[in-house]
């Protein structure tokens, strides 16, 4: 026969052995319980740490929160203005820079890139005044290549080694100039490692092949033909259309 709880009906409660009702509380419902007294306990131990210490959280927080908006005034209200005037200067400086590159690299034009002219800085002072900025950092490079065509080597790569940048041929060609200065100064081990440095900063179609060419002939004067071979060979792999590709079988023949 089938059996089923009427409407209201209510289980009744277990009794225990002297016939009195008692509560009962299934495996699951301890369970829970244990989990969420654990909790509380856990709650309880981290507000009580939180308390205790509440004065030194808020503390490194306002340190932060002053360091950010300090930063972000720094940027907006000095480095962003300084950028702008260090820019300004900049613009007579690469006048002169330009016109000793294209004409007859006149040392009289260098000497007022460097030093400036006409009432503005030249790369000399800009790097000093400017310090922190794009245009600082670029006024180095351009020293750096001023000194190198003047024949100041030394002064060339002391410039250049402070410039850095994000740019996929700037850095490189640093790289590559202070090889030059290093080469033109006869010290060859210091030329071979900033060539092949230039040659392997972020590869490309330009100054990969120039560099690692360079790197190869300065590693065949110091009788390193293998490494020599090595480079000649990735030229002729990798860039055989460019112009150091063009002839590089005659170079890998004198590295065989």
């Amino acid at each position: 026969m089938a059996t089923y709880n009427k409407r209201g009906y209510k289980a009744p409660k277990p009794v225990d052995e002297n016939g009195a009702e008692t509560e009962f509380v299934n495996g699951q419902e301890s369970e829970t319980a244990e989990v969420f007294n654990t909790l509380d306990s856990k709650a309880a131990k981290i507000g009580g740490w939180f308390t205790r210490n509440q004065k030194g959280i808020f503390a490194v927080i306002g340190v932060l929160a002053v360091a950010a908006v300090g930063y972000l005034g720094y940027q907006h209200f000095i480095l962003e203005p300084k950028e702008d005037k260090a820019a300004n200067e900049m613009f007579q400086a690469q006048e002169y820079f330009n016109q000793a590159i294209n004409g007859t690299s006149n040392d009289s034009l260098f000497n007022l890139a460097l030093n400036g002219g006409e009432g503005k800085l030249g790369f000399l002072g800009i790097a000093e005044a400017y310090s922190g900025t794009q245009s600082a950092s670029l006024a180095n490079y351009y020293a750096g290549i001023s000194y190198l065509n003047m024949g100041k080597y030394k002064e060339a790569i002391q410039y250049l080694e402070k410039f850095s940048s994000k740019d996929l041929i700037l850095q490189s060609m640093a790289y590559g100039a202070i090889g030059d200065a290093f080469s033109e100064l006869n010290q060859k081990e210091d030329a071979l490692d900033y060539y092949k440095k230039a040659a392997t900063h972020k590869q490309n179609d330009f100054s990969t092949p120039r560099y690692a060419f360079k790197a190869g002939l300065v590693a065949l004067d110091l009788g390193k033909k293998d490494e020599a071979l090595k480079l000649f060979n990735d030229i002729k792999t990798n860039y055989k259309t460019t112009v150091e590709g063009s002839n590089i079988d005659f170079y890998i023949g004198l590295a065989e």
